[in-house]
């Protein structure tokens, strides 16, 4: 947090130069310059020289057997600074949680303890009272394994999510520090990371909704937006493509209060990155469009720490990666610069030898008074700064009242009174039409009335039907308005979306891409379900009805393996009227995101169809029957609902009792009642028939040992749709067969 008293200021005696000399009694220090020579350690156990894969790439590497680079000389603590404590603190919470766990990542913790601490106390802005203060600065572990750096630095912060017990339950049972963090378990918990990359991508959507919110309802006489996203990125998360994808959108949109620090450690699970990583970052990113910093002491190079958070802070105009060359394991005698210490406990003989090493005397879990007296400065100065932007924003209304209307419903995620009025409605007499044409008048619909609804396409706007005709293009020069151009980027797009979900309750991000290409955004889908953050993903060209294009773009598996998920809705409606229904649902489940599965091919609108049923998930759309007991029961999703009901209209002609229902949700059929459930499959019909042109895997808890599924278990053809579907047996002469098998 900013502050008007920082550690280095605390330390009256120390002036900043002699700081540095007190602070390099810890003599791990990193490359000064490409041409340094190093000098061997005094420490026997250990040794180093100076290794490179490239010009711009130096680092402290072991010369033989891989061992860890101790420091010279025990640390008197007495004669420690205040500053050094307090970073030691931080990294023996993280060390003693890990270890009474005994599992956990210690080694992150102890490498990025100078860089978190310089920037949660003396540059963050937050309230620890309020974690969700709209206008705090957000901070992402993307490297979510080293979730004890996160924690210790909320704890010493005074949130009341983090207390002492919480560290020493880290990892067990009904915790509030889980594992990995996570969003909805602790406040202060921006996002959920752990998958690697996904935080990157998690925070260039965060800065995204800042610069978009900012340029919408900033004034020039009052800004209520100003903050800046924070995140610490380690070499996992450079690998995966992910973050490549995000962070090229943030150097192309000109995010410049997004602020990265990569954790430059060398080190990953297999061992010394030089065996598979040894690209040079700083000029990719550079490529990228991102101003580039290299602080090459991440150890004790505190003045260069924060230098380098002034310097990022003043570039405006584009994103800064803050490359911080740090040691993994910082301070264990035998671990440390080792694979290691990332991924297990120091057990008790390295955890004495590190404290020893460190000259930490301590029982675990202590904090020494003076800093806990020190960080206790931000509880008063996050309610100040609260209650310093509450002014701002009361005046703010008072002047600007159609536009704080709106900011307050995105903030609040209040939704305007009445907004589903604006959803289209449709008729039986209304002209046919493919489903995703649909979704866009709905789209469409929701953008006027919807103040934080934008999104946009992987590069498929125009075959998606997700542009927003009344905006303009998210751009760089242009970031109020409210289409977003991920280009080909599903992975990241998935991701970025999640971001800005998370950031504001009332932001309604869409994506989109062509429905198998959900394979390319799975994992950023999984963690949109975890995170419990409600984007809506608009998948078009949903089964083998797009024809030509073949088996590389027809899904066949992908309706069952998002059924599979939890925490997701996955909507496949078969008209108009469904359509508005899946789009209804999607607003009002912003705790988990929604799946529209929408046609290519023209579909009529069919007669029994309804908003209300779409909710329902399973609904009877025509019935012949009587007293709740049809002779056989047909049942369908998206464009197959019109085969089941034209072969039900063949079946009643010959005298049969036929229910058709619309199985546009599972999801939401399992929540209903055991009543209406019955209502709507009643246990004593048998007979039943499902078709759907896709996966028959899951229809058998519906249709029973006894029914029968029509669908596709093998791959699609390249073919005109009709073909296609009378190849594969999805028509209505099989559904009327299946149907009389049963009677």
């Amino acid at each position: 947090m900013a502050s008007s008293l920082s550690l280095s200021q605390a330390i009256s005696s120390t002036t900043p130069a002699a700081a540095s000399t007190v602070a390099a009694v810890i003599r791990l220090s990193a490359v000064s310059s490409p041409a340094t020579q190093l000098k061997p350690f005094s420490s026997s156990s250990s040794s180093c020289c100076l290794s490179s894969s490239n010009q711009q790439h130096h680092r402290l590497t072991p010369c033989a057997p891989l061992r860890a680079v101790a420091l010279d000389d025990e640390v008197d603590a007495s004669s420690s600074t205040l500053l050094e404590r307090s970073v030691n603190t931080i990294r023996f919470l993280a060390i003693d949680a890990v270890e009474k766990a005994n599992s956990g990542h210690p080694g992150l913790p102890m490498g990025c303890a100078p860089m978190a601490h310089i920037l949660f106390d003396e540059f963050l802005r937050f309230n620890p009272k309020n974690p969700y203060w709209f206008n705090r600065d957000r901070f992402v572990l993307s490297a979510g394994h080293g979730c004890m750096l996160h924690y210790a630095l909320l704890h010493l912060a005074g949130y009341d999510s983090v207390l002492e017990d919480d560290l020493k339950s880290f990892r067990q049972w009904g915790s509030r520090t889980p594992g990995h963090p996570e969003n909805f378990e602790t406040p202060g918990i921006e996002v959920t990371t752990g998958p690697l990359g996904q935080g990157i991508a998690n925070a260039v959507g965060l800065a995204l909704a800042e610069k978009h919110l900012a340029a919408r309802f900033n004034k020039p006489d009052i800004e209520i937006v100003g903050h800046y996203t924070y995140v610490i990125l380690g070499d996992g998360c450079q690998m995966e493509g992910i973050s490549n994808e995000s962070c090229s959108l943030a150097g192309h949109w000109g995010l410049g209060k997004l602020i990265a620090f990569y954790d430059d450690n060398h080190i990953s699970i297999d061992g010394d990155t030089e065996i598979a990583f040894t690209e040079d970052v700083n000029k990719r990113f550079e490529a990228l469009g991102w101003h580039v910093i290299w602080v090459k002491n991440g150890n004790t190079g505190y003045d260069e720490i924060r230098a380098a958070i002034k310097e990022a802070k003043a570039v405006k105009d584009r994103p800064t990666l803050i490359k911080v060359t740090t040691t993994i394991g910082y301070g264990s005698p035998n671990k440390a610069n080792s694979h290691s210490v990332h991924g297990s406990a120091l057990g008790a003989k390295e955890v004495e030898a590190t404290r020893k090493n460190l000259g930490w005397f301590h029982e675990p879990f202590y904090v020494p008074d003076d800093v806990k007296k020190h960080w206790s400065h931000h509880i008063p100065e996050g309610a100040a700064l609260e209650a310093e932007w509450n002014e701002k924003f009361a005046e703010y209304e008072r002047k600007y009242k159609d536009e704080a209307a709106e900011f307050k419903s995105i903030v609040t995620g209040e939704i305007p009174a009445g907004w589903e009025k604006a959803l289209p409605t449709y008729t039986p007499e209304s002209p046919a039409d493919a489903t995703r044409n649909l979704s866009q008048q709905n789209l469409n619909a929701l953008a006027k009335v919807l103040p934080g609804f934008l999104g946009g396409s992987a590069d498929l706007a125009s075959s998606n039907m997700t542009l927003m005709k009344a905006f303009g293009n998210f751009q760089k020069g242009t970031p109020h308005e409210r289409n977003l151009r991920f280009g080909v980027r599903e992975h990241g797009m998935g991701a970025i979306c999640n971001g800005i979900a998370l950031h504001s309750p009332g932001l309604f991000p869409y994506c989109a891409t062509f429905f198998v290409f959900t394979d390319y955004m799975r994992a950023s889908m999984r963690m949109a379900a975890l995170s419990k953050a409600g984007v809506i993903y608009v998948m078009t060209h949903d089964s083998i009805g797009l024809g030509e294009d073949g088996p590389t773009h027809q899904p066949i598996e992908h309706l069952a393996s998002l059924r599979a998920m939890p925490n997701i809705l996955m909507i496949r409606p078969a008209d108009g009227t469904e359509t508005a229904g899946a789009y209804r649902v999607a607003i009002l489940n912003r705790k988990r995101p929604s799946v529209l599965a929408l046609s290519r091919q023209k579909l009529p609108q069919l007669p029994g169809t309804s908003v209300e049923g779409v909710e329902k998930g399973g609904y009877t759309i025509s019935d012949n029957s009587t007293g709740n007991k049809p002779d056989v029961i047909l049942m369908a999703t998206g464009s197959e609902l019109e085969i089941a009901a034209k072969a039900a209209d063949d079946l009643r002609n010959e005298g049969k009792a036929v229910r058709v229902v619309s199985f546009v949700s599972w999801e939401l059929f399992e929540e209903q009642t055991d009543a209406y459930k019955e209502s709507v499959l009643p246990s004593s019909v048998a007979a039943r028939v499902s078709i759907e042109a896709g996966s028959t895997f899951g229809w058998v808890k519906y249709v029973g040992n006894k029914g029968k599924a029509i669908g596709i278990d093998k791959f699609g053809a390249s073919a005109p749709a009709g073909r296609i579907y009378k190849e594969f047996f999805i028509t209505k002469e099989a559904v009327i067969e299946a149907a009389k098998s049963l009677l």
